[in-house]
């Protein structure tokens, strides 16, 4: 090992603490803490603890980027394509530019690279855009712009499009602009053929045929799922002040770093000279990852006005264009021994992200279950509709929703119970405990034979599990602060977007220091401080938390060393518990964390941290993140009552059990699983664009005819959460957000099954669709 990179060995608890613990050994570096007891043994993590912000909130004191009103701020509006293809002829913006209180007009949509007519792919794409003194205003003078559009032919359903006379979305290429749904992938590196790109086969191991051949008994379906939107509470926003000194921005976004490289590289201005602020976000989702076209041109008008400038979405535009889940048709085939073994796994998926390409249906089906044999071709379709980007649980989500039906359908060809299976075909001991508590949680050995119930209300219980990627970002980091009046400060650019991170941030910092999480003031959001991670793919807690507490023990042994200096000690004696700094061995020799504060000989000391690699490594790198040895787990039990004359679906409970490695605040992640839950059921049962075939128009563009889960629509839902250590970090915290919503809506269409007897393959599950499948509608029962 390189010296100049000092390094040490430490023990580790490892395992389920329910279970019981081990221990393992990791390398660490020198400069970090030591193993962190079982929860079991801390103050603060672990615990409960009240969110951070959870008053400013009540209060309505918290400042939403839809709050900051700057002086001679100006107000920005969006001129949109009302035709999902046409060529610009004409686009005249001057009678908008001489409106009175106008201070700004210009034109978005960018002209093609060989200087041809600018081209609109989709209903809602940003043509031009201006500033007025007034929201009103800035309407009215929209109104203003001359625009003669000439249309083009064009196609917005999924099945149309594959059609090989289909109206084609890129016919003159422009591959290398398409914007990505979130996937990582390269927009050039695949074939198109019409509005087929594809296929991509990552993931395929073995030989598909002999796995097959060895198969005794084999199953396959097809399945569908729906583009759902973000629907976040707060819309998508932005203010924006480009001034002599640099930019500032206030923005709704779920990563305040990445919006400023962002932000410097398309602006060619130094970092430095970037200020970006998330003070309070509510809710992203995915949505609110990148600074968009949106955020680019709230701050091109306010350099073209001079002041600043404020863009806020009305609910249609966060509808049509703030991206979407992709759809899905996936066609699965499975083989097996009649052991249950799986010798074969088959998958052939079309996704489509509209204009974008990434539309892919995750590692689900290539990693989620052990069998030789696999097979992944997955499609990008394009069509002339807004772009998707990453939604909770980005691939995955669609993916589980047709794997999961699969294997129970592979059950029950097999005649073994659902869960037996997964305990012969999956590999993770995590989730053999995780079925084994949910089943026992959910009543699984009472679940009755499919359609058995008497009565037109039938009740079913079904189960699925999650697949996600232990995702973290290296670039994350934190300053501690120390003051010599004991005040502590926790620094980083990480945003809270209402999942509690800064609750976490205290708890940690707490923990380490001795404290209260109340005693630890959380500056956060704001790029002034070190960067943070961003707040999307479950991997906030584990790439912040680390160095929180790695900063939080150097500030405290900086402490100890004054303190032991002035009481003429080995700093190494000293130790600090519930606010009090003692020596171990004579506890009434003590000072209080005020008085310790006290003995610096400066008015503030201060420790920077950044987030090291996991002890035992990596899997893999990609940019400033990286992916753990780990994955994350989480089964999914729901028992569902429905009603065979109305076909209406009624989800009355659901088990959730899940893992994050550590649990730091226990609480909050029971919040963060019952959010997936209500997302999954909407996914299962309501969710749904609706587009006019003849205009590209959708036709429920709002929160009353796009239909969300309601309180008369939530289930009774249980969280079990298992304790995971595996020493992998300073605090061997994970996420939780996408798991909990991958598995919902398969284990709720599993439920159906074991109800009603007939399998639903299509997303929503209407009752419409139920009525259909049970024969009570257009046609005999099948």
């Amino acid at each position: 090992m390189d010296d100049e990179f000092p390094r040490r060995r430490e023990k580790f608890p490892f395992g389920l603490a329910h279970l019981g613990l081990d221990e393992v050994e990791r390398e660490i570096p020198a400069d970090e803490p030591p193993p962190l007891a079982p929860n079991a043994a801390l103050t603060q993590i672990g615990k409960d603890i009240r969110r951070w912000d959870a008053w400013a909130k009540v209060t309505g004191a918290a400042r939403y980027t839809v709050d900051v009103h700057l002086p001679g701020m100006l107000h920005a509006a969006l001129l949109r394509s009302p035709l999902p293809h046409a060529r610009i002829r004409s686009l005249d913006l001057s009678p908008a530019a001489s409106c009175p209180g106008v201070r700004a007009v210009l034109t978005v949509v960018e002209p093609p690279a060989d200087d041809g007519p600018m081209v609109l792919r989709y209903v809602g794409q940003p043509v031009a855009a201006l500033a007025a003194e007034t929201p009103a205003l800035a309407e009215a003078a929209l109104r203003l712009i001359r625009v003669e559009y000439e249309p083009l032919p064009f196609v917005v359903d999924f099945e149309g499009a594959r059609q090989a006379d289909a109206a084609v979305v890129y016919p003159d290429g422009g591959l290398e602009d398409m914007p990505s749904a979130g996937l990582p992938a390269a927009a050039g590196d695949l074939p198109v053929t019409g509005n087929i790109r594809g296929p991509e086969s990552r993931g395929s191991r073995g030989d598909i045929d002999a796995g097959f051949a060895a198969a005794e008994v084999v199953v396959d379906g097809t399945y569908h799922t729906q583009v759902q939107t973000h629907c976040c509470l707060e819309p998508h926003a932005v203010v924006a002040a480009w001034h002599e000194g640099g930019l500032d921005v206030w923005m709704s976004t779920q990563f305040t770093a990445g919006v400023r490289a962002q932000l410097a590289h398309h602006f060619q201005l130094p970092l430095s000279r970037v200020r970006v602020r998330a003070e309070a976000v509510g809710g992203g989702f995915g949505s609110k990852s990148q600074i968009g076209l949106y955020g680019r041109t709230a701050v091109a008008l306010s350099r073209l006005a001079g002041a600043p400038v404020r863009l806020v979405h009305r609910r249609d535009e966060e509808h049509m264009d703030t991206g979407n889940r992709p759809s899905s048709e996936q066609h699965l085939r499975i083989g097996a021994r009649r052991d249950g073994t799986l010798t074969a796994l088959s998958l052939q998926s079309y996704g489509n992200a509209g204009v974008a390409f990434g539309a892919g249906v995750g590692n689900v089906v290539t990693a989620l279950y052990h069998c030789p044999h696999v097979k992944s071709l997955q499609y990008d379709v394009f069509t002339h509709t807004g772009p998707s980007c990453a939604m909770r649980g980005p691939g995955n989500t669609q993916g589980a929703f047709a794997l999961e039906q699969c294997v129970d359908e592979l059950a029950e060809k097999l005649a073994m119970d659902p869960v037996a299976l997964r305990d012969i075909i999956d590999l993770s001991l995590m989730r053999r405990e995780e079925r084994r508590i949910g089943a026992e949680k959910i009543g699984w050995t009472r679940r009755g034979t499919p359609g058995a119930d008497q009565g037109p209300v039938k009740r079913g219980i079904g189960m699925a599990q999650s697949l996600w990627y232990a995702n973290v970002q290296t670039n994350a980091a934190c300053e501690l602060r120390l003051w010599r009046d004991g005040r502590v400060e926790v620094l980083s650019s990480v945003q809270d977007i209402g999942t509690g991170a800064g609750t976490v941030l205290s708890q940690v910092v707490a923990e380490e220091l001795g404290l209260q999480p109340e005693d630890i003031q959380v500056r956060m959001g704001d790029t002034e401080f070190p960067s943070g991670p961003p707040s999307y793919g479950s991997r906030t807690t584990a790439s912040i938390t680390p160095p929180a507490r790695t900063a939080a023990w150097r500030i405290k042994e900086a402490l100890f060393r004054s303190v032991a200096s002035t009481w003429r000690v080995d700093p190494q004696r000293l130790t600090v518990q519930d606010g009090w700094i003692h020596l171990r061995d004579a506890p009434q020799q003590r000072l209080s964390w005020r008085e310790a504060a006290a003995t610096l000989r400066t008015d503030r000391i201060s420790a920077f941290a950044g987030r090291s690699d996991d002890y035992p490594g990596f899997r893999s790198r990609s940019g400033d993140g990286a992916m753990a040895l780990n994955d994350l787990g989480g089964v999914q039990f729901a028992a569902v009552a429905v009603d065979t004359e109305t076909g209406v679906i009624r989800v009355e409970r659901v088990v959730a059990v899940h893992d994050c490695g550590r649990p730091i605040n226990p609480l909050q992640i029971e919040s963060q699983v019952q959010g997936g839950v209500l997302m999954g059921v909407a996914y299962a049962l309501l969710e749904e664009r609706v587009l006019d075939i003849h205009t590209g128009w959708m036709l429920n563009p709002n929160l009353v005819d796009y239909k969300l889960t309601g309180a008369g629509d939530t289930p009774r839902i249980e969280m079990a959460l298992l304790q995971n250590y595996q020493g992998f970090s300073a605090t061997d915290a994970y996420g939780v957000a996408e798991p909990a919503n991958i598995a919902t809506a398969a284990a709720i269409a599993n439920a159906v099954h074991n109800a009603i007897g007939v399998r639903l393959r299509s997303l929503p599950m209407t009752p419409a669709k139920v009525l259909h499948a049970l024969g009570a509608v257009g046609g005999e029962p099948r």
